[in-house]
């Protein structure tokens, strides 16, 4: 075992003793008390009420039958996909959470992965947006957390009336509004998009927010309910909350990409760069010529000529010489292995002498040295500025003032492709009223997070009561820590290489005795203890542990290598 891996085991060690032993004891107490962390108690939890004056759609999906009644899978296929992957075949179901928090509560889970999934269903009545805010807002659950897949809801734009329309929906599906989380690698994203008709030409175009201002990563892998909301104000103003705080707001007209509204004036896509404009700020100087004594080939280091070869050193002294004390293995055969010649090691005359073999004077920098010459660079005469076509008047000019006023809606759907399977949707609301989805959230989604904190402190509560019935869990707290603090030194501070006083140089019989020694390695590949080949495919007639050890290099360092053996 290297000197790297060692700390890592003991540390691993005392942490896994120090966590089972809590673990396993809080668990043991909790068995003797008939109480469990997923056990779900009287919690107070009811399916909230849908008055359908304040609502526009609200969906706890704890009734499966009203469910089935509403949603409608979609039937078709994704557009512009392979034939083999297009239709909408992920799976759909109303399941209870896979950690249950609340007695009766269940959700909507999109059970498969790698499939295309659609569900949809129609609002209770259209939202239109004129002079109330909109407000959307869903719990989503990442089960098995996400590695790449979106989970965000589309509103679906007017035309969308009735359910055979939903057993259409795909991705070409027009939609007014697009929000929620979504991921791939590293990329983490909360969108909210909205479409935007062009009140000049009729086209629609696709605005997305910018970025939230916080880093949301615990979303998708804490496997805890989130909690979304989107408020979009009559006065073109946005927030964006994730557990009910503000991770992202601003204007429609000033934070999208594109923006709303486009420029007033263009550049002239008809305007071409004269042939004779000259964006060149200085230029090489046409009168410049190289001076008569400038040597180009002068080199940049040259013999010090003041240089004297020290006194007492050692010419005919080699620098290293055969090991005397080296003996010829017992084993070796000169007629397979070849003639074995003695490890070499640092002359010992050389250490109490300024230098040993042939002398040579050092470098220095040759005071003659100019390199290569080029011309120096003059204020170009000619320079007229960086070019840029003349500006006109944008064609396509148009000032929305009120981008809130986008298309109704008429429906809601979950349109998805997931590598995880297991996403679970919750409580699904759309209102005009902030504090009607501040209220259904304190009946949902703050009910989960309350029992997600109580179970968190209880099993604290449990272990530190554990820790006073048993006074030498201290003990196992407290060296824990001085081996987790040694090892932070130990990485920080501790030695790079291999102790100069320790003979790194390995004998015949050392390298015979280390399989993880390859090929042209040294001191420093020795120590990473690389696996060879056949360390990882096991022994064969052909492997290295079965064929003689030779000095193929012909360095006489001593570290001998396999020579093939002759069929």
């Amino acid at each position: 075992m290297s000197k790297m891996a060692l700390p890592r085991v003991i540390v691993a060690s005392a942490l896994l003793v120090l966590l089972s032993t809590c673990y396993v004891h809080a668990d043991a107490e909790k068995a003797d008390d008939g109480v469990t962390v997923e056990t779900v108690e009287e919690d107070g939890y009811q399916s909230p009420e849908t008055d359908p004056k304040k609502f526009y759609l609200a969906e706890h999906f704890d009734d499966e039958a009203a469910f089935k009644k509403k949603w409608v899978k979609s039937e078709t296929k994704k557009q512009g996909v392979d034939e083999n992957i297009a239709k909408y075949d992920g799976k759909w179901e109303i399941q209870a959470p896979a950690r249950r928090l609340l007695k009766n509560d269940l959700g909507l889970v999109l059970t498969t992965e790698a499939k295309h999934a659609a569900i949809s269903a129609l609002l209770d009545r259209p939202f239109e947006f004129i002079d109330k805010p909109f407000v959307v807002q869903y719990e989503v659950t990442m089960q098995e957390g996400q590695n790449c897949g979106g989970a965000y809801i589309k509103l679906l734009s007017k035309g969308i009336n009735t359910q055979k329309d939903l057993k259409q929906f795909h991705d070409q599906t027009p939609y007014t509004i697009m929000f929620g989380p979504d991921k791939c690698g590293n990329d983490n994203k909360l969108h909210f998009i909205f479409k935007h008709q062009n009140p000049k030409n009729g086209t629609i175009e696709e605005k997305h927010a910018k970025k939230p201002n916080q880093r949301l990563d615990d979303i998708y892998k804490d496997k805890e309910p989130h909690l979304y909301t989107l408020i979009v104000f009559p006065d073109n103003t946005f927030n964006i909350l994730v557990d009910n705080k503000e991770v992202n707001s601003g204007s429609l007209l000033e934070d999208f990409t594109p923006p709303v509204n486009p420029p007033e004036e263009i550049d002239d896509p008809n305007d071409k760069k004269p042939e004779d404009w000259d964006e060149r700020e200085k230029i090489v100087d046409p009168t410049a010529s190289k001076p008569e004594d400038w040597d180009e080939d002068a080199p940049a280091q040259i013999v010090d000529p003041d240089a004297v070869k020290p006194s007492g050193w050692l010419d005919d002294e080699p620098e290293m010489i055969p090991d005397p004390d080296a003996v010829k293995p017992s084993d070796w055969e000169d007629e397979m292995d070849g003639e074995w010649e003695a490890p070499l090691i640092e002359n010992p005359k050389c250490s109490s002498a300024p230098g040993c073999g042939t002398w040579s004077a050092p470098l220095i920098a040759n005071p003659n040295y100019k390199g290569v010459w080029r011309a120096p660079l003059i204020p170009n005469p000619n320079y007229k500025g960086k070019w840029s076509p003349r500006r006109i008047a944008n064609p396509h000019f148009f000032k929305d003032e009120h981008p809130f006023r986008m298309t109704t809606i008429t429906a809601v759907g979950f349109e998805l492709w997931s590598m995880s399977p297991q996403l679970l949707f919750d409580n699904l609301i759309i209102t005009d009223d902030p504090a009607v989805a501040l209220e259904w959230a304190r009946q949902t989604w703050h009910l989960k997070r309350d029992r997600i904190t109580s179970q968190a402190e209880s099993l604290v509560e449990r272990g530190l009561k554990f820790a006073g019935e048993n006074p030498w869990v201290y003990a196992v707290v407290i060296i824990g820590s001085f081996i987790i603090v040694g090892f932070v030194a130990y990485m920080c501070c501790g030695p790079k290489t291999q102790d100069p006083d320790v003979d790194t140089k390995k004998t015949d019989a050392v390298v015979e005795d280390d399989p993880h020694q390859s090929d042209g390695e040294g001191e420093e590949t020795g120590d990473k203890e690389k696996l060879s080949k056949a360390d990882l495919e096991g022994p064969n007639e052909n492997t290295e542990e079965n064929t003689p050890l030779v000095d193929t290099d012909g360095a006489g360092d001593g570290q001998r290598k396999r020579k093939p053996r002759k069929e």
